[in-house]
């Protein structure tokens, strides 16, 4: 039987590029792939993967991520993400803060070398029209009043031609106003999907959601200014969520060929509706256990400090003085409720632990109560 898992979680490992889409649901067609441009298609992709290498805390973010897999080397995390993929569904991640969640989007994006991850973080004011797209009317209206008065000036000096009025229309094209968001971005057509993060979920306004809705299970969206000039203007060039990377509208009208790998992140604050939570897979991320924390520690921290030295007997002495260290951090990381505190605490105590220029042992254990304060402790 063939192995149905396209993602492995195996970040730190050499990246497994997603090459071979498998076959979509018949209920969760949308764009023919026949209909998408493969060689603009293509030459896109090459500048995303570009874009994607030279961004190293991405980068970091992806590899760094770990997941840990039970005694059969099998992980809910690792089912939920495969499943999501092969049924085009949304993601909705829940968990404790620290246990990895947004990480999550950046590890799939880069074992799958799907390109930039596409980020859209919720707030109260967030509204699915300014993550969908982005129309500057007003600085139109400046530029066609510009226009109009070099046109008149050109009349009065009786320079007005042909080349002219072509080079005003071309300085003032409609595709210029426009700019698509992240989740505008990640909906265009293309062979291969885009990772997108919605952050945050639970704290945005109550109908959010609902907007959702469609764009999730329609896979398209339209741009009603561009819709209301198609007759004029049937395609428009417009900029994107991915900087110097354009994208040719139709009709005004967006339609993705293969959805995109969408992770929306949620800390629980809040119940989402039933038609809204049936769109989706869900996924709770488990507290990180120490053999887990161990893991993430050593991901992060790639430095000879955390790694055992092959020569001096110095070297040595401070290395497993660094690891008892560690271990001493994690235990106290660990205990009370573990749910009550983020794995960056973690990370924090320990890049101080290991400096050169270090805390004494009296400096170190206040040093260590201000790192580890509870999150339900606030400020006291």
């Amino acid at each position: 039987m063939s192995d149905w898992k396209l993602f492995l979680g195996n970040c730190g490992d050499t990246p497994r590029p997603l090459r071979s889409i498998p076959d979509r649901p018949p209920w969760r067609e949308f764009l023919p792939p026949k209909q998408v441009d493969s060689e603009a298609d293509e030459a896109r992709w090459q500048k995303l993967q570009a874009k994607a290498r030279q961004d190293p805390r991405a980068v970091e973010r992806g590899s760094s991520f770990r997941i840990e897999k039970n005694e059969d080397g099998h992980s809910e995390i690792v089912d939920a993400v495969n499943a999501a993929i092969h049924l085009r569904r949304p993601l909705l991640v829940t968990g404790n803060p620290g246990s990895g969640k947004t990480s999550l989007a950046y590890a799939i994006a880069y074992e799958l070398q799907l390109g930039p991850v596409l980020v859209w973080p919720i707030t109260a004011r967030s509204t699915l029209k300014d993550a969908l797209y982005r129309y500057d009317a007003i600085a139109r209206l400046q530029d066609a009043q510009i226009d109009k008065a070099k046109l008149e000036l050109a009349k009065l000096q009786g320079q007005e031609d042909t080349q002219q009025l072509e080079a005003l229309k071309e300085e003032s094209s409609l595709g210029d106003y426009f700019q698509l968001g992240s989740v505008g971005t990640a909906f265009l057509p293309s062979h291969s999907p885009r990772v997108l993060l919605i952050d945050e979920i639970d704290k945005s306004d109550l109908n959010l959601p609902n907007d959702l809705l469609n764009l999730f299970e329609e896979g398209q969206f339209e741009i009603p200014e561009l819709v209301r000039r198609k007759g004029h203007v049937p395609r428009v060039t417009v900029r994107t969520e991915d900087d110097e990377i354009e994208a040719e509208i139709e009709n005004g009208k967006v339609r993705c060929c293969e959805f995109p790998v969408v992770v929306m992140t949620s800390n629980g604050e809040r119940d989402f509706p039933p038609a809204f939570l049936r769109r989706c897979l869900r996924l709770r991320m488990p507290d990180p256990t120490p053999n887990a924390l161990h893991a993430i520690v050593r991901s992060h921290f790639n430095r000879s400090n955390l790694q055992p030295p092959d020569t001096q007997p110095s070297d040595a002495d401070d290395w497993q003085n660094a690891k008892s260290r560690i271990n001493e951090l994690i235990k106290a990381f660990r205990e009370g409720n573990k749910a009550d505190r983020a794995t960056d605490q973690l990370l924090n105590a320990v890049y101080l632990m290991t400096r050169e220029a270090k805390p004494d042992d009296e400096e170190w254990e206040e040093l260590r109560k201000l790192l580890f304060r509870r999150l339900s402790e606030g400020d006291r």
